[in-house]
């Protein structure tokens, strides 16, 4: 096989020098064809790139004027130079204190912070207000701007403060504002692994959304004692500003729009929506308002220290039922109304100390005791979360907490319980559909949120 092959290829190479020897003189020919063509080519290209060198050149001469400086100079010591600075105010803030700090030295703007009734909020209350300011040179206040939280309970959500201080014909002029903040949503979300605010704080939410969660969530999760390890929670919520600047108080954080935890293998759901009549709250994916007639704590969030059971009383050292529900809190935390109501009565009565009961529907009524001030009045309607007063440590007391108590017909009724079985509220069929079409966007969101915490866990 091997010596066929062999001749196949001797009898290849002699028939090819036969043809070369017999058409050499054409093959030449057409070589030579080939090279004239690429000799062709290369002169119709050559022209389309002309020399450098051989392009026309012009020398053009312009005369540059030297500025003047010294002149410049002089124009800028004529302007009035405007200084901003801003900071946060103090609770030991004095009018001086804060405008030295912002590099105001203004003696009539100073005075008239003191003197002015509208203009003294701004040095009452808490710090944190957001201050800036606007001054001359010389340290003459032109404008101040301050920005803080709305006093107006049903705004403190949607709403801040903006005090302008400005002069007018010479005269000092405060004017206060209440303006609607600007948001965007947020999604976060985590697992348990010791306390809600210990995974909230991992997570990267602010205080005020973890309070809110519990908030939300309180009538059918303990916090205290039902959550468990590697329980989740998906958020969304707002971040606000006030006129363009971060929020500083509550950490910048607004309502929380939607969430979902899940304990113990179920999963609990809320949306924010506002119905056909304007009125805003939370709704499970059923449609169904998360709101009862009855909240289950008298503040936002609280631990418990004594429930409605039998306790060893810490001051007649005596075993004896506990008829109430007791909150340890610092003093000053505010409580609010479970429930709209009527006051009953507000003020002294022996061991309660300072005490609020008010009077609610189909004979059932809420005593709040051990107040350290009251803020409500006999006679007075209030409504749901309503500010009543604050914990204290009045009457009989080991140290300051909220003694709270449910009666039903004159009979104390465990308060927790009243709170789970009270009424709710339905969607009409008007808002229904598009709460369901809002549901569906947020849920998709919540899905996200909880995608990434996934994550996020799995990487560490």
């Amino acid at each position: 096989m091997t010596l066929n092959l062999d001749n196949t290829f001797r009898h290849t190479q002699l028939r090819v020098l036969q043809f070369g020897q017999q058409h050499r003189f054409g093959i030449v020919v057409g070589l030579l064809a080939v090279l004239c063509g690429f000799g062709i080519t290369a002169v119709a290209i050559a022209p389309l790139a002309p020399d450098a060198s051989l392009l026309p050149q012009r020398l053009v001469t312009e005369t540059v004027a030297t500025p003047d400086l010294p002149g410049q100079i002089d124009a800028l010591a004529l302007q009035d130079l405007a200084l901003h600075r801003s900071d946060v105010t103090r609770a030991s803030d004095s009018a001086e204190t804060l405008l030295s700090r912002l590099g105001v030295a203004d003696t009539s703007a100073s005075a008239f912070l003191r003197t002015d009734s509208t203009a003294r909020a701004l040095l009452s209350g808490r710090g944190g207000k957001m201050v800036q300011v606007q001054s001359q040179e010389d340290g003459a206040l032109v404008e101040l701007v301050a920005r803080y939280p709305s006093d107006r309970a049903e705004q403190a959500r949607t709403h801040f403060t903006r005090m302008t201080l400005s002069r007018v014909q010479g005269r000092w002029l405060a004017r206060v504002q209440s303006v609607p903040f600007s948001s965007r949503s947020r999604m976060a979300g985590g697992s348990i692994r010791s306390t809600l605010f210990a995974a909230t704080d991992e997570a990267g939410l602010p205080d005020s959304v973890a309070s809110q969660l519990a908030e939300i969530f309180s009538i059918d999760i303990d916090f205290h004692r039902e959550l468990r390890k590697g329980d989740s929670f998906s958020v969304v919520y707002e971040t606000l500003t006030a006129d363009g600047e971060p929020v500083v108080w509550n950490q910048g954080a607004g309502r929380v729009q939607a969430a979902e935890f899940v304990t113990n293998g179920r999963a609990h759901h809320a949306v924010w929506f506002s119905g056909a009549d304007g009125r805003g709250d939370y709704f499970g994916l059923d449609g169904k308002s998360r709101r009862r007639a009855f909240l289950a704590s008298p503040m936002e969030f609280s631990r418990i220290t004594s429930g409605f059971a039998q306790r060893f009383h810490p001051i007649f050292q005596t075993w004896r039922q506990h008829l109430g529900v007791d909150y340890a809190a610092p003093i000053g935390t505010p409580v609010r109304s479970v429930g709209d109501a009527t006051v009953e009565f507000a003020g002294v009565q022996s061991g309660y100390g300072n005490v609020v009961i008010l009077r609610h529907s189909q004979n059932r009524e809420t005593l709040y005791a051990h107040l350290s001030r009251i803020d409500v009045r006999k006679g007075q309607r209030i409504e749901q979360g309503h500010r009543l007063g604050a914990v204290g440590n009045t009457g009989w007391t080991t140290g300051p907490h909220l003694h709270f108590e449910f009666r039903v017909n004159g009979k104390h009724q465990d308060p927790l319980v009243i709170a789970k079985v009270s009424e709710t509220v339905a969607l009409d069929s008007i808002s229904r559909q598009r709460f369901t079409q809002t549901a569906a966007a947020v849920m998709s969101t919540l899905e996200l949120a909880q995608t990434v915490s996934w994550h996020n866990a799995k990487a560490e």
